[in-house]
C-alpha cells in the first residue's frame, strides 16, 4: 500500500534535513525524508564546517548571514535537544594587491546588505590574530561573528526536530523515481515503497545530476573531490586563532577543538563517480598545502599531521548553487549545486524552499538569480575573485 504525503524531500545531508525541519514547522503535515544511506552519509560528513559571510553576490552573502543568526540563536529559533556545534571563533579575509577592487567591492556589498565585516589595516590585523603574517602590499577584512560548527550535528539536529513536529526519515532508502502525470508530480518511488504527494525536492547534491537524467533533465552539475588535513599545533607554540580565507596563499583554514588547525584548498578540486571516489586526502596535497599554512602561520610547520580526508563538491560552472522549481514539472523543486558553501548557507537556505514550496515564493532571501533556467538563458552569477572557495 502506498503512503500519502504532502511533501517528500529527497536527499539526507544537511540540505535535505534543513527543508524537511522548515516545511514541517510551517505546518506542511507528514513530509518524508528518502535519504540513500545514512544521515550526512555525502557532502554533509566530510563538510570543512566554516560559517563566514565574505561573498561576491548578494545573494550568497545573504544567505550566509541570515544563517549565521539561526546559528547563533538556534534554540531560540529552531528548539529542540540538538545544536549545530557553533563555536565563535571571528574570521580573517586575507586579499592581495591583485585582488583588491573585487575585495573593496564585495565588502562595500557586504555592509550593505548589514553583515558584521569591515576592513582592519595591518596592524589591527596583527592585533586581533596575532599569530598570523601580513604583508604590506595585502588588504585585510574581519568578521567578528563568524566562526564554524558541525555539519553533521545539525542536521541531525534538523531532522530530530522535524520528527518531533511529525515528519518522517527514511534511511538507506534512495528514490529511484519521480512519478509524474500531466506534467507534474504524482508520487516518489523507491525500490520498497510509494510516496504518493504533489510535491517533491531533489537535494542529493553530488548525486544530482544522475538522479535528473531519469527526468530527462540535464544540468551542469559536477561531483568533485576536495581534500583536508589536520594539523596539530600542540609542539608550536601556537596557541588559539581564528578561521581565514587567504587568496594570497589560495587556502582556507580553522581552528579546531583545542590544538587543532584544519586547512584546505578550494582550488584543487577533480571530476570523481561519487560512489567510489578516494577519501584518503593525498601526500601531496598534504605536503602543497601544509607548506601553504606555513606562510600565513609561522611555526606551523613544527605540528603534526593529524589526519586528513577527501569529501564531495557539487559544483556549477558559476560556482552558485541550483534553487528553486523545475521548469516543465508543477510541484517538483531543486536545491543543490553549493560549489563547497552549502554547510554555511543550509540555515537561511531550508527556510527559502519551504517559503517557496508552501507559500510560493522565497521572501527570507531573493533567490530567483539561483534558478535553474539561468544556465541557459546565459544569466549566470559572477564572482570577483580567482579562488573559487571564496567566490
Amino acid at each position: 500500500m502506498a503512503v500519502t504525503t504532502e511533501a517528500v524531500v529527497i536527499g539526507g545531508g544537511v540540505m535535505g534535513a534543513s527543508i524537511l525541519y522548515n516545511l514541517a514547522s510551517r505546518g506542511v503535515q507528514g513530509p518524508v525524508l528518502l535519504e540513500r544511506e545514512t544521515l550526512g552519509s555525502g557532502s554533509t560528513g566530510r563538510s570543512s564546517g566554516a560559517i563566514r559571510m565574505h561573498y561576491s553576490t548578494e545573494v550568497n552573502a545573504r544567505l550566509a548571514w541570515e544563517s549565521l543568526r539561526i546559528f547563533r540563536n538556534w534554540h531560540d529559533i529552531v528548539g529542540g535537544d540538538g545544536e549545530p556545534g557553533f563555536v565563535h571563533t571571528g574570521y580573517m579575509v586575507f586579499a592581495p594587491d591583485s585582488e583588491s577592487d573585487g575585495f573593496f567591492h564585495n565588502i562595500e556589498m557586504q555592509q550593505r546588505v548589514g553583515i558584521d565585516t569591515r576592513i582592519v589595516s595591518y596592524m589591527e590585523a596583527k592585533e586581533l590574530a596575532p599569530a598570523f603574517h601580513y604583508g604590506e602590499d595585502e588588504h585585510f577584512a574581519w568578521e567578528a561573528q563568524s566562526g564554524h560548527g558541525d555539519a553533521s550535528g545539525t542536521a541531525l539536529a534538523y531532522v530530530t526536530r522535524a520528527r518531533e513536529l511529525g515528519a518522517s526519515i527514511v534511511l538507506e532508502s534512495p528514490a529511484v523515481e519521480v512519478v509524474t502525470a500531466n506534467g507534474r508530480v504524482t508520487a516518489v518511488r523507491t525500490a520498497e515503497e510509494t510516496y504518493e504527494t504533489d510535491t517533491a525536492v531533489i537535494a542529493t547534491g553530488p548525486w544530482s545530476s544522475r538522479f535528473l537524467k531519469h527526468l530527462e533533465i540535464d544540468l551542469p552539475l559536477m561531483p568533485t573531490r576536495h581534500e583536508v588535513i589536520f594539523i596539530r599545533r600542540a609542539e608550536t607554540g601556537i596557541g588559539f586563532h581564528p578561521g581565514g580565507g587567504d587568496m594570497t596563499n589560495l587556502i582556507y583554514f580553522r581552528p579546531e577543538a583545542d590544538n587543532l588547525t584544519l586547512v584546505g584548498n578550494g582550488n584543487r578540486e577533480s571530476e570523481v563517480d561519487p560512489d567510489t571516489y578516494n577519501q584518503r586526502a593525498s601526500t601531496d596535497f598534504t605536503m602543497d598545502i601544509w607548506e601553504r599554512l606555513s606562510r600565513r602561520i609561522p611555526g606551523i610547520e613544527e605540528g603534526q599531521l593529524a589526519h586528513g580526508y577527501a569529501g564531495l563538491y557539487t559544483t556549477t560552472p558559476d560556482l552558485h548553487p541550483v534553487m528553486g522549481r523545475v521548469d516543465g514539472i508543477e510541484g517538483l523543486y531543486i536545491c543543490t549545486g553549493f560549489s563547497g558553501h552549502g554547510f554555511k548557507l543550509a540555515p537561511a537556505v531550508g527556510v527559502c524552499m519551504a517559503e517557496l514550496m508552501v507559500e510560493g515564493e522565497s521572501r527570507l532571501v531573493d533567490i530567483s538569480t539561483l534558478r535553474m533556467e539561468r544556465f541557459s538563458e546565459g544569466e549566470m552569477n559572477t564572482t570577483q575573485y580567482n579562488f573559487k572557495v571564496i567566490a
